[in-house]
């Protein structure tokens, strides 16, 4: 049988008393046994584990399916036909299903982790685009700067590049401080109209 072969060099009985005993078991636990059920667990637990390792190779993720499987053989054990099949096959090919859907889920959740990073890295560029964009803005008010007399450039280039407060920058440059802001309230809207801006 396939699910057999994929469990090479796992100990599986050849002579069927495990399958045939696990046939029963299962029969007992649909009747919800649970006596049946911790038995059907110790003997076959060893070789379901070992077949979800191999597909899975991550021990951890292997417990958790482990117990996922057994858990649905806890709930779906009345779907086991005995006149169908062995009981261990039925249950090895329950947990090589389980763990292909881990495998795929994994997949699943890596492929979409790669999607988020290139949407990321997309995200960088756009960035890019926005200090080239923030680059370009200060070229054109560099250059709306200098259509202003040169006190009021001289105002205004000290407060938003230099830092300075208007009564800072009247005591740098000798001037009252209601001149400096009166040049600064006319530089700034000078400005606005050689940018364009709606005040």
């Amino acid at each position: 049988m396939l699910v057999e072969m994929v469990i090479d060099g796992v100990d599986v009985p050849e002579d069927g008393s495990a399958g045939d005993l696990a046939a029963d078991l299962l029969v007992r636990v649909s009747d919800g046994d649970q006596h049946a059920f911790a038995e059907l667990y110790d003997m076959l637990s060893p070789r379901v584990f070992a077949l979800i390792l191999r597909v899975l190779v991550n021990r951890s993720q292997s417990e958790e399916v482990l117990q996922e499987v057994f858990l649905e053989i806890w709930q779906s054990a009345g779907r086991f036909a005995p006149n169908k099949g062995q009981g261990r096959s039925w249950v090895l090919t329950i947990a090589h299903r389980r763990a292909v859907d881990r495998v795929r889920s994994s997949q699943a959740s890596a492929d979409r982790d790669n999607r988020i990073g290139v949407r990321d890295l997309d995200t960088d560029r756009d960035l890019v685009a926005e200090v080239v964009e923030s680059r370009m803005e200060g070229d054109r008010v560099v250059a709306a700067l200098a259509t202003l007399p040169e006190a009021q450039q001289e105002a205004l280039v000290l407060a938003y590049y230099g830092g300075y407060s208007q009564s800072e920058i009247a005591a740098l440059v000798g001037t009252p401080l209601g001149t400096i802001k009166t040049r600064m309230r006319d530089g700034l809207s000078r400005l606005r109209t050689e940018l364009g801006v709606i005040a």
